[in-house]
């Protein structure tokens, strides 16, 4: 992808492209859509588009995808066609009647001068989640064979997003902790939604990791019927919850790489997300019961308490 132009669209389609962005946003990610609330009016459009881009595409992923080969290739084309389409819209060939999603990441990418390989890396990784497709992959054995596969899924949004945000030294310098928040906020949904992923025959969690507790893929696959964490899984999450506070703590120093106005938006959603493991840790580790989840009191709460600096710094 070049980013050359914007695509063509009036300034009344781009607003209700963005709109809808906003909507996706305030649907399905709750945690990120608080967050936003402590950004400047003029950077939430864009952070909108960003997380509706995303959506949009790990939904073409999670509900087209089967064991069917055709259907597989139908996720496969679209995903395709999705990163022409947005190849089109920089290149300013942008068709009638354009995508909202598209036209505000493709207006935001642009205005930000986001680097398009961020979404080829984003896009790859999500072939990677596809049956049938050439990079199909649903089991991980390392934690280093994971981490090449969040580097796409997680850490580019991360890159993604430093634009926006703005940085106070070099963007590059901010790089590596914001990939790491992406990869911090991946694992914790990996954590979470374990019997989901089992269910769309999906182990994200690495085999090598949960062999040395005991785990292996019959135990979960048990774990899954009965509705009951076995004690040896339980050990295996504590320890893979410890990795992945390590990943936040990694990534808190970049905090303060980002320009004041957006640093207690971020705070927010980095301690909103690691809340979640606090919220497994506190149902010990029943993640095949219910779906851990920040209560709505805590949420609150945690914004309140950045909201001051988040007034302060504007």
């Amino acid at each position: 992808m070049t980013t050359v132009a914007a695509a063509r669209v009036t300034s009344g389609e781009l607003s209700d492209a963005y709109q809808h962005c906003r909507g996706i946003a305030a649907a399905h990610g709750r945690t990120y859509f608080l967050a936003t609330r402590l950004l400047s009016a003029e950077r939430r459009p864009a952070v909108h588009a960003l997380y509706a881009f995303a959506r949009t595409v790990d939904d073409i992923v999670d509900r087209e995808t089967v064991a069917d080969t055709t259907d597989s290739a139908t996720a496969v084309d679209r995903l395709d066609r999705i990163e022409e389409q947005l190849r089109a819209r920089l290149d300013d060939r942008c068709p009638l009647d354009p995508d909202p999603v598209l036209a505000a990441v493709a207006d935001t990418i642009t205005r930000y001068h986001i680097a398009p390989q961020h979404f080829r890396v984003f896009l790859a990784a999500m072939r990677m989640d596809v049956p049938g497709s050439a990079q199909f992959r649903n089991r991980y054995r390392t934690m280093a064979e994971l981490r090449d596969y969040m580097r796409g899924s997680a850490a580019a949004i991360g890159l993604q997003l430093l634009p926006v945000l703005g940085t106070v030294v070099p963007v590059a310098e901010a790089e590596p902790a914001a990939a790491a928040l992406g990869e911090a906020f991946q694992l914790t949904n990996f954590l979470r939604d374990v019997g989901e992923d089992l269910d769309r025959d999906r182990i994200y969690l690495p085999s090598t990791e949960l062999a040395a507790f005991g785990v292996d893929e019959d135990l979960l696959r048990h774990c899954r019927r009965t509705g009951h964490t076995d004690r040896r899984l339980r050990r295996a999450l504590a320890h893979l919850i410890a990795t992945n506070r390590a990943l936040y703590r990694t990534a808190d120093p970049g905090i303060d790489l980002l320009h004041p106005r957006v640093r207690p938006a971020i705070r927010t959603a980095a301690v909103l997300y690691a809340g979640i493991l606090d919220e497994v840790e506190h149902a010990d580790y029943e993640v095949f019961a219910r779906r851990a989840v920040v209560p709505r009191h805590r949420r609150l709460r945690v914004a309140a308490r950045h909201l001051p600096a988040a007034i302060t710094s504007r």
